[in-house]
């Protein structure tokens, strides 16, 4: 008895290895496509806010995964190293570059692009799927739940400019300089040349 019991653990495991495997592997192939992502993510989204309009219900689901997303986007904008911190610890300032001379540092985000992304669609995901039941259609007054999320976007939003503003730096590439790649070409004079200058 004991003997079939390990043998449907293992095999429930193995199987659940499996499929875990296969999944990390799907998600590992969408990593470059960055833009298709996000396009997937935005449909999945625009179905969600169709789905609450039309039906006219389930605004606390949509609140709740409104003020998800709005914390994620936050944790997107904010440095991983946070220079506020960093400058009361040191009392010279900030850590970031202030002026040419000083040693870049890139930005690195507290969360990351493909971590994002991926926690909205869960979210988004769950919050479709919340829909459709209903014991999480309570009744609330929609504008009340509107006009906070509008105000606490507005506000959050505001410090975390002055924030960007005041540190010096800028969360997205817009702007930035790009290098281009120097094409080095092996031709087979060149490896003659190296050969002769030994």
């Amino acid at each position: 008895m004991d003997d079939i019991e390990n043998e449907n653990q293992n095999s429930f495991s193995t199987r659940k290895s499996e499929l875990e495997a296969r999944w990390q592997t799907a998600i590992d192939r969408l990593t470059p496509y960055t833009t298709y992502r996000w396009i997937g993510f935005s449909v999945l989204l625009v179905l969600f806010m169709l789905r609450i309009i039309l039906s006219q219900g389930w605004y606390i689901v949509c609140y709740a995964l409104g003020i998800y997303l709005l914390n994620m986007f936050l944790a997107f904008l904010t440095p991983k190293f946070d220079p506020s911190a960093q400058e009361e610890e040191n009392e010279d300032g900030p850590s970031l570059p202030t002026r040419n001379d000083e040693e870049f540092r890139p930005f690195i985000r507290r969360l990351p692009e493909f971590k994002f992304w991926y926690s909205s669609t869960k979210a988004t995901i769950a919050a479709i799927f919340c829909s459709f039941f209903e014991f999480f259609d309570i009744s609330v007054y929609w504008p009340i739940l509107l006009v906070y999320f509008i105000i606490l976007f507005a506000l959050t939003m505001r410090r975390q400019i002055q924030h960007m503003v005041k540190y010096r730096y800028i969360p997205f590439d817009l702007g930035k300089r790009k290098y281009k790649k120097v094409p080095t070409t092996n031709s087979p004079s060149d490896e003659i040349n190296l050969q002769q200058a030994k």
